[in-house]
């Protein structure tokens, strides 16, 4: 089912006027695609660029074309991991933020499912 524009509005007005919550959405589009869900992952990334930093601004900071910026982020784009990574790098940049990677044992019940 597509979203409404309400909606896409309501979150690009929370981007724009809540930093806690344009770091939750980036933490959780990186996490989305280190934890397999690339394309949710690109989603929440376009979404967040669409109402932070706009795919212009994006171009600038990391040299990289407006168009194919906006074609790496589409539904059907598939990026090169150099060109997500700058694109990531820029974003973080950006907002003045370090992303970190912390890791932990998975729990048992968790290991024993990926193994059915």
């Amino acid at each position: 089912m597509p979203l409404t524009r309400d909606f896409k509005e309501t979150v690009q007005l929370r981007v724009q006027s809540d930093p806690d919550f344009r770091e939750a959405m980036l933490r959780e589009a990186v996490e989305c695609m280190l934890n397999g869900e690339v394309e949710l992952g690109r989603s929440i990334l376009r979404d967040y660029i669409n109402a932070a930093i706009g795919f212009a601004e994006l171009a600038e900071r990391t040299g990289k074309r407006r168009e194919s910026l906006m074609r790496m982020f589409s539904a059907n784009g598939n990026p090169r991991a150099d060109n997500l990574l700058s694109a990531i790098h820029a974003i973080t940049d950006h907002e003045g933020i370090e992303l970190g990677i912390s890791m932990s044992p998975k729990r048992a019940e968790d290991a024993r499912l990926a193994t059915r």
